[in-house]
């Protein structure tokens, strides 16, 4: 038996270990000065390109926008969006690919220039009877300014994690043009639950 001898906080201690062959422990460093040199390059690997983290939802930025089965031109275009401002999820980058979810689940890969941070968001899709009130304020006494059902498309300025400040578009000609006011965060689809930004 060897002994080896390390020191613990100013103190030794020996401990008792089999004979190893010379060359194992040769074999042993070499592999960790090798692999071990390449930890950070394994470490940088779970970084994203664009920074950002993942999963984030954002929007799409073009009337036209194509949806693709791979991250390339190289790859078939699987759907095309025609309308821009739709919010999207995405969920996988790859170079200056983006792979996307739509709020039916679909996934595919758009360009990151074709996408943008503006955030917006569905009116409770999963629920095809909701009517959601758009708020004066946020809190469930204020004054409902509107009734937004299912799938609505609005725009979210801001979310404090229990209500978000929204603006919405009127499609028709009775009343205003648009509308602006608060909406639980947990109708929409596009912000996640208890998520904080500006």
């Amino acid at each position: 038996m060897n002994f080896f001898f390390v020191t613990i906080s100013n103190k030794s201690v020996a401990l008792k270990c089999p004979s190893v062959h010379p060359l194992f422990v040769a074999v042993a460093l070499v592999f960790i000065v090798l692999f071990g040199s390449l930890l950070p390059v394994f470490a940088q690997g779970n970084n994203n390109p664009s920074g950002f983290a993942l999963p984030r939802f954002v929007s799409v930025r073009a009337d036209k926008t194509n949806v693709r089965v791979g991250p390339g031109t190289q790859y078939e275009v699987a759907w095309i969006f025609v309308k821009s401002g739709l919010p999207v999820e995405i969920i996988q980058e790859f170079d200056t690919w983006r792979k996307i979810r739509d709020m039916d689940g679909t996934e595919g890969w758009v360009h990151k220039s074709l996408l943008t941070g503006r955030r917006t968001a569905y009116i409770a899709p999963w629920d095809a009877a909701a009517e959601i009130p758009l708020r004066a304020r946020n809190g469930a006494e204020a004054r409902v300014r509107a009734w937004l059902t299912s799938k609505y498309l609005v725009s979210v300025d801001n979310c404090d994690g229990r209500y978000c400040e929204v603006s919405v578009q009127n499609p028709s000609s009775e009343g205003r043009a648009s509308y602006s006011g608060f909406v639980e965060q947990t109708t929409l689809w596009g912000v996640y639950p208890n998520e904080n930004f500006n």
